[in-house]
């Protein structure tokens, strides 16, 4: 019917255009063509016409050809971009490929564009946060760098552009910057527990040397003290050296104070000594006085090594010397008496050359230091403990001998009272003394000797007699021994007197052939059989050392020769006899003789021989 249709109007012609009747467009053709008719068109200019209005459609598909084929070559380039974008980013990253690889089954572009594009924002999104973990630990390290090297940092963007430009962003650089970072981190926390360490030696050693602790520290570094939680501590190589210097210097320091406050306390506490200072006047100065026996790392009292400590122990001393000048006679006399009772206590003699009168005159005239007296005194009481310490055995012993005597005359005047047998109070208590001094007595012998022998090793060792009170000990118990013996031979003679005097009763009872009452000899009628009291009788009494006087010739006074031929090497000038020998078989006689013409004198015609 179309067909007909065109026929009608000229259509069974060949077609004017290649498009197709058929279709939407064919049909406009077909009416365009109907309505050419109607107004008359001739066949030439439809098809002129027609032929215009096929190249204008040609054109207008060929604009939509180039505009696909854009769309298509920048889909491309989208997808190779992104593509290209996505593999350097795994690359940069270092991530596994597989997961961030694009599926090859999507055929169109579009396709590809949206199954590449979540992959990229991904990495992207990675990879900031990779380049933000690497920004954080670069800035630490070059903070940390910048601290250590003591140079002033100062973040900006730099870093930042320099990470973004930087292709590795794998996790084995980031390991290696966090190792490197931390490896900082110990050397800062060493730095800084090393700067810690050396301040507070610094700070020990101002407070005792009394020094401005802030300012020393701020002298290193203004970051070493402070409030200020922005400005930080400083743990350069400049400041530990700084801080090493000035430690090295404050102990010099100290040790130089240490070495002159000790002179000074030696000082004071002589003048203490010598002052006999209270306790209370020497308290002020007690944490001071404690450095003389301390050592440098001991001594840590706060500014007790300040100038104004030592200054004032300087002027301590000072007062205390001017007021010794004051005292010095008084001390040295002080401890003149002390010599003298050591001395006395232990029976020596004291150096006659410090003697008080000796002592005032010599200070009065400014002839000699009191000082060097005090001095000479203090040596000379040193050697009198030291020597009374090595008599001190032979001083016991003396004693022993010296309580026995005593006993011994007890004994004797107990012998001599008739009532010591009568049952009065206290008469079991003496015949138990006497008891016991008769045991004693008998030792005394065997005392004497060994005395000897002891003072005799003891001269033998110390190459000096051994002098008591003045006298030579040995000199005083041989004479002791020569009395003992005398007083045995008085008792003997005293013995032999009383037989003869029975022997002329008896015989003149048998002449005149009366019992007359003998009279009592005055011989041994006395309290004590032969004492006296300047012990120089025949009886015994508690021996009294004899002083050498200046014209004395020896202080051996009645020596034997048994015993003074040991020291003829040290004591030869010493050495003369200058007692005679005693003639006691004289004596016996001129008193036997005596006691006989009393007797026999008594009566008239006694008879003046005897048969």
């Amino acid at each position: 019917m179309g067909e007909t249709a065109m026929a009608g109007y000229g259509l069974d012609r060949p077609p004017r255009c290649s498009v197709s009747f058929d279709t939407p467009c064919g049909a406009l053709l077909r009416e365009l063509e109907q309505i050419w008719t109607e107004i008359g068109e001739r066949e030439q200019d439809k098809d002129r016409m027609f032929q215009e209005l096929e190249a204008e459609c040609m054109r207008v598909y060929r604009r939509k050809v180039d505009s696909a084929n854009a769309d298509r070559s920048q889909l491309r380039q989208s997808v190779m971009a992104k593509e290209a974008e996505l593999k350097a980013l795994v690359a940069s990253i270092g991530e596994n490929t597989t997961q961030f690889k694009v599926n090859e089954k999507h055929a169109s572009l579009k396709e590809q564009l949206a199954a590449v594009t979540p992959l990229l924002d991904d990495l992207r999104a990675m990879k900031e946060e990779r380049i933000k973990q690497f920004s954080n630990v670069q800035s630490q390290i070059e903070t940390i760098n910048a601290q250590i090297s003591d140079h002033n940092y100062q973040h900006d963007d730099g870093s930042s552009k320099r990470l973004n430009n930087d292709h590795d962003l794998s996790t084995r650089r980031l390991a290696d910057l966090q190792m490197q970072l931390r490896n900082l981190q110990k050397e800062k926390s060493d730095r800084l527990q090393k700067v810690f360490v050396y301040v507070d030696e610094v700070h020990c050693l101002c407070a005792v040397l009394g020094m401005d602790f802030a300012k020393t520290v701020k002298d290193v570094h203004p970051s070493l003290h402070g409030t200020n939680s922005d400005n930080s501590t400083n743990i350069s190589d400049s400041t530990l050296e700084g801080l090493t210097q000035t430690i090295l210097k404050l102990k010099a320091e100290k040790r130089t104070r240490v070495s002159k406050l000790q002179e000074t306390v030696g000082k004071l506490h002589k003048l203490w000594n010598l002052m006999e200072s209270t306790e209370q006047e020497r308290r002020h100065f007690s944490e001071v006085a404690a450095v003389l026996g301390s050592s440098e790392e001991e001594i840590t009292s706060p500014s007790v090594l300040s100038l104004e400590t030592i200054q004032e122990t300087e002027e301590e001393v000072e007062r205390l010397t001017k007021q010794k000048a004051s005292r010095m006679k008084e001390l040295v006399l002080k401890r003149r008496v002390e010599l003298e009772n050591i001395c006395r206590n232990a029976h020596m003699e004291p150096d006659t050359s410090t003697a008080p009168e000796k002592i005032v005159a010599l200070i009065d005239s400014g002839l000699v230091d009191p000082c060097e007296l005090l001095s000479n005194i203090e040596a000379q009481i040193a050697k009198a403990n030291e020597e009374s310490y090595t008599r001190k055995d032979i001083m016991e012993r003396v004693d022993k001998w010296l309580s026995a005597c005593d006993e011994e005359t007890w004994l004797e005047e107990y012998n001599q009272d008739d009532n010591r047998y009568s049952a009065g109070r206290g008469a079991h208590l003496n015949l138990k003394r006497a008891e016991k001094a008769r045991v004693l007595v008998q030792k005394i012998p065997t005392m004497i000797d060994n005395l000897i022998d002891k003072t005799f090793a003891w001269e033998d060792e110390s190459n000096t007699p051994f002098l008591y009170d003045g006298v030579r000990l040995v000199a005083i118990l041989e004479e002791q021994k020569l009395r003992r013996v005398q007083k045995e031979e008085d008792k003997k003679r005293y013995r032999d007197q009383k037989k003869l005097q029975n022997l002329l009763l008896k015989e003149k009872e048998l002449i005149f052939g009366s019992k007359s009452v003998p009279r009592k000899t005055s011989s041994f009628n006395r309290r004590t059989s032969g004492h006296h009291p300047n012990g120089n009788g025949a009886g015994f009494m508690t021996p009294m050392p004899r002083r050498v006087s200046a014209g004395s010739a020896t202080p051996e006074l009645l020596t034997p020769r048994s015993y003074s031929g040991r020291y003829n090497n040290y004591f030869k000038e010493n050495r003369r006899m200058t007692a005679v020998p005693l003639n006691f078989s004289t004596a016996s006689k001129d008193d036997s003789m005596s006691s006989f013409a009393s007797i026999s004198g008594s009566e008239p015609g006694s008879p003046l021989v005897l048969h």
